[in-house]
Order: C-alpha cells, then sequence, then structure tokens
C-alpha cells in the first residue's frame, strides 16, 4: 500500500489512548515515562499527546495493532493526511511529536528502528507572527476600561499588564507565586517560571508595579507567600478562591474583558507579549534586549513579535489614491 493510497482514507477520532503503543507492557510503560518524565512542559505535552492520538487513530483505520508493524510508508501517509485538515506547522509538531516518541523506544529497545527518521515535513518558513496585535492605544484602552472596584479587575488588570510589561508567556504568568513579586533595590521585580525549567527575573514598570501592589493589598496575599497569585474567582461573590487560573480561565478573560472594550481583533494570550514587543521596538529598544526579557533563546523567534512593519504597509495602502 503506497503512501498516498493510505492518506486517502478518513481520520477518525480516537478518545482512550493510543492502543497501539499499549500492545506491549514494554511500550506501554515507555510511552508512560515518556509523557510523564521526559516532556516536562504542560503545553508539548499536551500537544504531543494529541499527535500520539491521532497518529493511533490513524493505525487504527488501517489495521496495525503493533509498533514492529509501523513502516516509514504509513507515517508519510499520516503527514499527508494531515496536512488535508491542519497547518502545515502543525503538522510539522506532530511529525516532530513522532519522531522523539520512536527515538524514545528505539532506547528503551522496544523496535529497532525509528520509522519516522525517514519522512520529511512540509516546508515552511515563517518571517512573520500571525498572533493578533493591539495598537499601544488599544491596549492603553483595554487596561482603562477594566472595572477596579472588585477583586476579580484588579486580578485580570494585574495578570494582562504583566504579560504586557514584561512578555511574558501566559503559563509563566499563572504559574506565578505571590512571592514571585518582590521588591529589589527599591523597586518591585517579577520572577517568571518559564520553559524548560529556566528562571527569569526582571523589574516592573511603574504601571505594573502599581497594579500588583493594588492586587495584592485588596486581596490581602502578602501573608500567603507560597501560595498563586492568580487564581479563580468564586461564583457570584467576587471572592477568590485558593485554586491558580488555566489558560482556559485567561482566554476566557481576555476575551470577555476585549468586548467590553470595545475591541474587534480576536486577541488570545500570546497576543499581550507580541504587543509588548511590538510597543517596546517601536520606542526605539533593541531586539536583542528584547529577546532577554522575553526570554527567547534566538532573536529570530522574537522578530516573529515584531509587527512594526504593519504601520508601513497600512501607510502604503492608503497612498493608492482611487
Amino acid at each position: 500500500m503506497t503512501a498516498k493510497t493510505l492518506a486517502m482514507s478518513t481520520l477518525r477520532p480516537c478518545a482512550s489512548l493510543p492502543s497501539i503503543f499499549a500492545a506491549r507492557p514494554e511500550a506501554k510503560t515507555r510511552m508512560r515515562d515518556f509523557f510523564s518524565s521526559h516532556i516536562r512542559n504542560p503545553n508539548t505535552r499536551r500537544a504531543y499527546r494529541e499527535a500520539v492520538r491521532q497518529f493511533s487513530a490513524f493505525c487504527a483505520e488501517h489495521g496495525i495493532r503493533d509498533l514492529a508493524q509501523v513502516e516509514p510508508v504509513h507515517v508519510a501517509a499520516f503527514v499527508e493526511l494531515q496536512l488535508k485538515s491542519h497547518a502545515k506547522p502543525t503538522v510539522k509538531l506532530r511529525l516532530a511529536a513522532l519522531r522523539m516518541l520512536f527515538d524514545w523506544m528505539v532506547v528503551g529497545q522496544v523496535i529497532p528502528t525509528n520509522p519516522a527518521h525517514a519522512v520529511r515535513g512540509p516546508r515552511h518558513s515563517q518571517r512573520r507572527g500571525k498572533t493578533p496585535v493591539l495598537q499601544a492605544e488599544e491596549a492603553r484602552a483595554l487596561l482603562d476600561a477594566i472595572d477596579t472596584d472588585s477583586l476579580s479587575g484588579l486580578r485580570d488588570r494585574a495578570l494582562i499588564g504583566l504579560m504586557v510589561y514584561t512578555f511574558a508567556r501566559v503559563g509563566a504568568a499563572i504559574s506565578m507565586k505571590v512571592e514571585d513579586f518582590f521588591v529589589q533595590g527599591r523597586r518591585g521585580w517579577v520572577r517568571l517560571h518559564e520553559k524548560g525549567g529556566k528562571e527569569h527575573a526582571m523589574p516592573t514598570h511603574h504601571n505594573l508595579d502599581l497594579y500588583l501592589e493594588k492586587y495584592i493589598a485588596a486581596a490581602d496575599l502578602s501573608k500567603q507567600p507560597k501560595e498563586p497569585l492568580f487564581r479563580t474567582v468564586r461564583g457570584r461573590s467576587g471572592e477568590l478562591t485558593a485554586n491558580p487560573m488555566l489558560q482556559c480561565d485567561v482566554w476566557r478573560m481576555i476575551r470577555r474583558r476585549a468586548l467590553a472594550a470595545g475591541i474587534k481583533t480576536e486577541i488570545g494570550c500570546h497576543t499581550f507579549r507580541a504587543t509588548g514587543i511590538t510597543a517596546y521596538l517601536k520606542n526605539g529598544g533593541r531586539l536583542e534586549v528584547a529577546q532577554q526579557m522575553a526570554a527567547h533563546e534566538s532573536s529570530r523567534t522574537t522578530g516573529l513579535y515584531d509587527r512594526r512593519d504593519d504601520e508601513i504597509s497600512l501607510d502604503e495602502v492608503e497612498k493608492i489614491g482611487i
């Protein structure tokens, strides 16, 4: 059976964990170790689990019941099928997940070779990010529109402000403890726990300093240094719970606040990272410093968040005087 023939079929969802990776006890144990100890970042773990789930469903569709039966042609067919319904970056990520997992299986002597190594992923080059970005005025309007008469309002302003002024990933923001906002050298600092277990500290903007201080004081959190900084709210009472916010909670909050502020752009959690970086660079900031502030390994990654060229393009378009 060729890759093209295999890719013509449809992929049915698989509700349970992958049968192909659980057919043998040693494979099941190795897969559990892969997700529990080898892949530590929860977002990466979630994405890789979905890739494995999809591939397992594909194998079940074609009668492949054991890892030893998987060949490069099957992985290639899976990639080709995925390209019919998913973006190239998503397909590349899923192929990378399979390569890493199969490597893990080879090292554990579950299978002799990695069937995904010979498979080429889709070519994709990206110089400009797709994350929706707000103008500085829009971001300012969003922050000002938040009603700070309630704890949830103070929390939301502090959280959005944190992502804007520190370029923090949402995962790092919601992982903060109360003690991760501290004073050093007579000014506020934040400690962010970034991907890969990296700890990243930076001073706070004076606006963020104010937002965090007012939120912590109103919620009386200073006596709970080891507890989560950003917590969920209990029903209509508006009281904070002891539970940290999840990424989905933050996304819903952002969409709600954007709607209330009259912002039509479909922004999300990552919007404020790109908005902050763009605003910093527009005001004369240097790319290499933005890279350090964003805790990026490469300045190329930081450049994806630089959206200054958007305004230049708009100005040029408006010159079409018809």
